[in-house]
């Protein structure tokens, strides 16, 4: 059954790009999708600013130079308040299931902040009894019982950027801890929460074998219940593309992630998706939702949301610069561009995103998410299983080992001509 809303007269009427953003009529108007269902939803906030910028960092991230002013708590929420109640909309009657709370370095907001938003949220959105609601930290911003206090905000589960337990490694990725300090941050964040996520990368500069290897030593031994572990990756418009440095050569960064992939399976953290381990029942509900092609609203100076209507699936960006962005949210147009997803790029968006999980997706999964029939992939299907790049039956298609090692190739695959 497909979803049917009645639309009012006249209610189709042009409403092009960030200007109908909020016009669910508009956005209900016959399309050329058939949804039989709405996607799970998930909400992510973004609180954009950090201590220091780091240069391999390409997302929208502000340093923050709290010499000269104190940080714009209040009027960032008051526009983070106004830019859902725009918003709502969009995501009427529709459960949340997972909260991210992303940045930038949301730990530099106060807990007394964290209460507040999420006190906001809950006022607004109907949220499931176990709504997982995460909070990214720095360890150069923890303080002792900060952690315990977001966990009494409502916070359920933390997200410790360590990235290394290597000193010098630290330094030449403009980390603005040490590693005392990232030990500290993980002990802490072991005894406040349930459950908590511990972020590494690696191929870094100079960083050899046995390098990657005490970084593990040291992760392991903290017993994480999910390990996040990234390749180190130059991107444009980041400092390191600029000046880019040495690091390892393609061959060792292959040798590296079979190392992580051996010793996380030996501590017990299985692999669910290409960079994440994680113990029975730790895995990240909200990422899930995202490479399950999900829903997701997103609030916040340069926030992305995707959300899936009747007929169509769209996205959204807020605007980037903080104050840009809390000008235009506090007068109710804090999207900058909606668009909707056209029907040649919808298979490649689900597979960039499902193929990134082990267990892959089921056929019926791709057709409820993107509202096509399973021959709009079965020419790449045929493609990949022939490559020995995925594995599949009447039912579900999952990535190979090979698939995992090439994902980039196996992705490729589904691109629209």
């Amino acid at each position: 059954m497909s979803i049917v809303i009645p639309i009012a007269p006249g209610a189709e009427q042009a409403a092009d790009g960030a200007a109908g953003a909020n016009d669910v009529l508009h956005l209900m108007r016959p399309g050329p999708l058939q949804l039989a269902a709405l996607p799970p939803l998930s909400l992510y906030v973004h609180l954009p600013w950090c201590l220091r910028k780091c240069p391999y960092c390409d997302f929208n991230s502000h340093e923050w130079r709290g010499s000269d002013e104190a940080l714009p708590e209040q009027r960032y929420l008051d526009a983070l308040v106004a830019d859902l109640d725009a918003a709502l909309p969009l995501v009427w009657g529709r459960t949340v299931h997972t909260i991210f709370i992303g940045g930038g370095t949301p730990s530099l907001f106060s807990p007394a902040a964290i209460d507040r938003l999420i006190g906001d949220l809950r006022a607004r959105l109907k949220l499931t009894p176990d709504c997982e609601i995460s909070l990214e930290a720095n360890p150069g911003t923890f303080e002792r019982d900060r952690f315990r206090a977001y966990r009494a905000a409502g916070v359920t589960r933390l997200s410790v950027g360590v990235q290394s337990f290597d000193d010098e490694h630290l330094k030449a990725l403009g980390r603005v801890h040490d590693r005392a300090q990232a030990i500290a941050a993980v002990e802490e964040a072991a005894a406040a929460f349930d459950t908590f996520n511990l972020d590494l990368m690696y191929a870094l500069p100079g960083q050899t074998l046995g390098g990657l290897d005490a970084d593990l030593d040291q992760a392991l031994a903290l017993q994480p219940p999910h390990l996040s572990v990234y390749h180190l990756t130059i991107e444009p418009n980041t400092y390191f593309a600029k000046f880019p440095p040495v690091i390892p050569e393609d061959d060792t960064a292959y040798d590296m992630l079979d190392r992580i992939t051996e010793r996380t399976a030996a501590s017990g953290l299985q692999r669910y998706e290409i960079s994440a381990y994680a113990r029975a029942g730790h895995a990240c509900a909200h990422n899930l939702n995202y490479w399950q092609f999900g829903d997701y609203l997103g609030i916040g100076a340069g926030a992305h949301s995707k959300l899936s209507f009747a007929h169509r699936v769209v996205r959204q960006v807020r605007f980037r610069e903080p104050r840009l962005y809390m000008d235009n949210a506090l007068a109710g147009r804090a999207v900058a561009q909606s668009d909707d997803v056209g029907i040649g790029a919808l298979p490649f968006e689900f597979m960039l995103n499902a193929l990134r999980l082990k267990d892959g997706f089921t056929l019926a999964q791709f057709g409820e998410r993107t509202g096509l029939a399973i021959t709009s992939i079965q020419r790449g299907l045929e493609e990949a299983e022939r490559k020995g790049l995925i594995q599949r039956d009447l039912a579900r298609v999952w990535p190979t080992t090979r698939g995992f090692d090439f994902l980039s190739d196996l992705q490729s695959i589904f691109l629209p001509d």
